[in-house]
């Protein structure tokens, strides 16, 4: 069992900004008074979206005070989920799928690339602190592999020149275009319709 780090660089202070308060008051509502601790994922969703990907203990103690929670109980929360960052993983967060369906289609070609454009290891920000990169396990989207996610974004169909494409773009400080790199739409054939091609009336 991989135990997570917390980053040595921590900052003194957290707070989320106004648009964010009006969706902690939104996620608050939706559990009785007695209940505000069950916002607790929520809300450390909107710490990271807010803190360039990750969540320090600051925040940790900020959002404990917010559901008057223990300090301890949101950190156990926020070292639990594997999708919690408690160190600094930029910007733009790149995970790659590595599960068999998006290997057999090369995803080992795009984390030969995450090496030689934004970091030689994982989970090691890049020379200009904007990204990072990991490999995870299945995201869901096997038909469209290679794929990876960005932030919240899926990257799909995927091949060598559309990622270094990609990965320069957020090198650069930009957000891509998700989607399809073949644009397809959802998990639609590469070759258009093979089934259900005749209408039939009633």
């Amino acid at each position: 069992m991989s135990v997570k780090k917390i980053s040595k660089t921590q900052p003194e202070l957290f707070e989320f900004t106004q648009d964010n308060l009006k969706k902690v008051r939104k996620e608050i509502d939706k559990y009785p008074k007695d209940r505000k601790a069950s916002a607790v994922i929520a809300l450390l969703y909107l710490v990271q979206n807010q803190n360039d990907n990750w969540i320090p203990l600051v925040a940790i103690k900020y959002v404990a005070n917010l559901l008057n929670m223990p300090y301890i109980k949101v950190f156990e929360v926020a070292t639990f989920y594997s999708m919690f960052n408690l160190t600094p993983v930029g910007k733009y967060f790149v995970q790659v799928c590595t599960t068999t369906p998006c290997m057999i289609r090369g995803a080992n070609k795009l984390t030969t690339i995450c090496k030689n454009l934004i970091s030689k290891n994982q989970n090691e920000l890049s020379e200009n602190k904007l990204c990072s990169w990991m490999e995870v396990e299945c995201l869901g989207a096997c038909v469209n592999a290679p794929m990876m996610q960005i932030n919240q974004d899926y990257f799909e169909d995927l091949d060598e020149n559309k990622t270094k494409e990609i990965f320069e773009t957020i090198l650069n400080d930009q957000f891509p275009k998700p989607g399809s790199a073949k644009n397809r739409k959802n998990n639609a054939p590469e070759n258009g319709k093979t089934t259900l091609l005749e209408v039939k009336n009633a």
